[in-house]
């Protein structure tokens, strides 16, 4: 099923910054770029401008992804990710980056991709205050409930099934 693509109102806050493309057919995000040159000590961060200005059509959010690339080859992360750009917004989208890279500065130029832009539709909801929520299976279960880590299980490594499995072997 082919869907028909969101018609996205964009301004360019700088006249010469590209418009935010898809790299490959297929993607979710559009790349964002930084309209200006930063150079990011290890632990520092920065608020970089992308040069565009959106106007999204009602029921919609667009959302500021980070870059896999960036954060695999350099250890750039989004502070916020993902940014939330609300349909009412018409500011300059704006990026803040930042270098978890522990020995390695990180620079970036002019119109260096940063980030991407994904839209989605995103419902209204009505909230309807309750003395109790119904139950489920998770019910309170919040970070970490479901196990898996050596730091969470309390294992020295592998998996939380390897510590049942050692100590039925032991039995």
């Amino acid at each position: 099923m082919t869907r028909n693509p969101v018609d996205v109102l964009i301004r360019r806050v700088d006249p010469e910054v590209p418009i935010p493309a898809y790299g490959h057919p297929g993607d979710a995000g559009a790349d964002l770029v930084t309209t200006e040159a930063a150079e990011l000590a290890p632990g520092e961060r920065a608020v970089l401008p992308t040069g565009v200005s959106i106007a999204l059509p009602d029921g919609y959010a667009a959302f500021v992804h980070p870059r896999s690339g960036l954060a695999a080859r350099c250890g750039v992360a989004l502070v916020n990710a993902p940014g939330t750009v609300d349909a009412g917004y018409r500011g300059e989208i704006k990026v803040i980056v930042v270098n978890l890279d522990p020995r390695e500065t990180v620079r970036f130029e002019r119109f260096d991709r940063i980030a991407q832009l994904v839209v989605q539709q995103v419902e209204k909801v009505r909230f309807h205050e309750v003395a109790e929520l119904p139950g489920s299976a998770r019910a309170e279960g919040g970070f970490g409930s479901t196990g898996g880590h050596a730091a969470v299980d309390g294992t020295t490594g592998g998996n939380r099934y390897a510590s049942v499995v050692s100590d039925r072997e032991g039995q």
